[in-house]
């Protein structure tokens, strides 16, 4: 691999974004149902109720993959879905694995492999109500081992490919530092009833960190050797570069911003040395930041087999001089975020996300950092873009010359990588098609297939970078 482009070009999904039947054939509510339900929560006022009725669909979203020439798929698994109540205790929903073992069947039957991620922020409420779920680590830690043990021993024969969490420090910061997304806690009582952001993001960091740690022990030493798959987590980070790259201060912080967001979970896991967050952390949080037990230390170092890299974009970092102590709200090391560089240079072209910009420049920056401080084999499992004039269905919309030129840009930026050295196992696209975009509900359209939510069946539509991307790939791996 560290000299040829893999051959997995496909896409990633999550469940609360794309199967709608909420509530349908026993399933339970998540923390996301719950949110939806709350009025002023959601920028559209929309819920995922339906979303793209991929519970209904699946077929036909299989179809369309087969079609755009995809060999993988990475989709998340409903928890409440498969525990309607989530707890070690509780019954489990028979019609929930059953459809997943379905859609199992089906990607093989037309020979795509599954990924499979167990968690994608969709908690089941019933835990939130009982002990504020991942505040409690010592209540969450067997509920969620109990739900994965299902997964494994019912769908393992057929999963070879694993990932516990889906970006724990997105889950954790956006839902309780910000306070947006669910459960939507943080010190803001403006906005959020409950929460404290000085101290529980960290504690709900730690949590999934450990349970993740407890979860691959658990399937390495019951389940791998019969099923031979493998197991890991995905972690989110975008590349910070100095905004002024002469200036000490500015080279520092961008490197701290880097530790607050990536190092955070993937120094505990694949860092060598103690078991630790990073020195960074440390400093700044002081108490705040939980210890690890030896126990811990033990469970979580070498827990992922591969560093599942999650990535949009770029940014210019400046250190944010502050005259004293740094706000104990402050949760990603006292940096302030520029669009243009002290030489007045654009960090790349606009898409419909504020956040999101196209700035392949810092994808092989950072694909070289991760690599020279982890070494382990990369596995991108989301990358993607949203596109300005989405919202209505017309020729000029298919032809979504952006993202088609986004993913030109960072393949090929990818595929450098490789040259160099890096060990890339997979590129997944994100997504597959346009969904419910969290608490921007329907208004971003991160997907290669237009959804027309209007219609009863959520009728699909591909966009020509569902055709660029399987015929530029295919391009790619000829000349690796």
């Amino acid at each position: 691999m560290s000299s040829q482009l893999s051959s997995q070009f496909t896409y990633a999904t999550a469940a609360p974004q794309i199967e709608g039947a909420w509530n349908t054939d026993g399933k339970g509510p998540s923390i996301w149902d719950t949110l939806a339900h709350t009025p002023g929560k959601i920028l559209d006022n929309s819920n995922a109720d339906d979303a793209c009725r991929s519970y209904d669909f699946y077929r036909q979203d299989v179809a369309l993959m087969k079609s755009y020439g995809v060999t993988a798929y990475r989709f998340s698994l409903s928890w409440s879905r498969i525990i309607p109540l989530g707890g070690k205790d509780d019954p489990i929903n028979e019609a929930g694995i059953q459809f997943y073992s379905n859609l199992i069947d089906e990607l093989l039957a037309n020979g795509i492999t599954p990924f499979v991620t167990l968690f994608h922020w969709d908690m089941p409420q019933a835990l939130e109500d009982r002990y504020k779920s991942m505040l409690n680590q010592s209540k969450y830690i067997p509920d969620f081992l109990r739900y994965a043990r299902v997964c494994f021993e019912r769908l393992g024969d057929r999963v070879k490919h694993w990932i516990t969490y889906n970006e724990p420090g997105v889950y954790t910061l956006a839902g309780y530092a910000g306070g947006a997304h669910a459960p939507g806690r943080s010190s803001n009582r403006e906005q959020n009833e409950e929460g404290d952001t000085s101290t529980e993001p960290w504690i709900v960091g730690h949590t999934q960190l450990v349970s993740h740690g407890y979860a691959v022990d658990m399937y390495r030493k019951e389940f791998q050797p019969s099923q031979k798959g493998t197991i890991g987590i995905t972690l989110s980070g975008n590349w910070s570069e100095p905004w002024d790259k002469s200036d000490a201060a500015d080279r520092a912080a961008a490197q701290r911003a880097l530790e607050f967001e990536i190092a955070w979970f993937a120094d505990p896991v694949y860092g060598p040395g103690k078991v630790d967050y990073p020195g960074c952390m440390r400093k700044q949080l002081g108490e705040r930041l939980p210890q690890f037990t030896e126990e811990e230390k033990r469970l979580v170092r070498g827990s992922s087999e591969f560093y599942g890299m999650n990535t949009y974009t770029s940014f210019f970092v400046k250190d944010n001089i502050v005259g004293g102590p740094i706000p104990p709200e402050d949760h990603k090391g006292n940096l302030r975020w520029f669009n243009e560089n002290k030489d007045g240079v654009s960090r790349g072209e606009e898409s419909d996300t504020e956040w999101l910009r196209t700035a392949p420049w810092g994808f092989r920056k950072l694909l070289r950092w991760i690599w020279e401080r982890y070494h382990v084999p990369i596995y991108v499992t989301e990358n993607g873009t949203t596109v300005k004039g989405e919202d209505k269905l017309t020729e000029k919309l298919l032809n979504d010359r952006h993202r088609i030129e986004f993913y030109r840009k960072y393949v090929g930026e990818l595929a450098k990588a490789v040259k160099d050295g890096i060990d890339i196992r997979s590129y997944f696209g994100w997504t597959l098609a346009d969904n419910w975009e969290w608490a921007k509900g329907y208004t971003d359209r991160f997907g290669v297939t237009f959804i027309d939510f209007d219609t009863p069946e959520k009728k699909r539509y591909p966009k020509r970078s569902a055709a660029f991307n399987r015929d530029f790939f295919k391009h790619l791996i000829a000349k690796s």
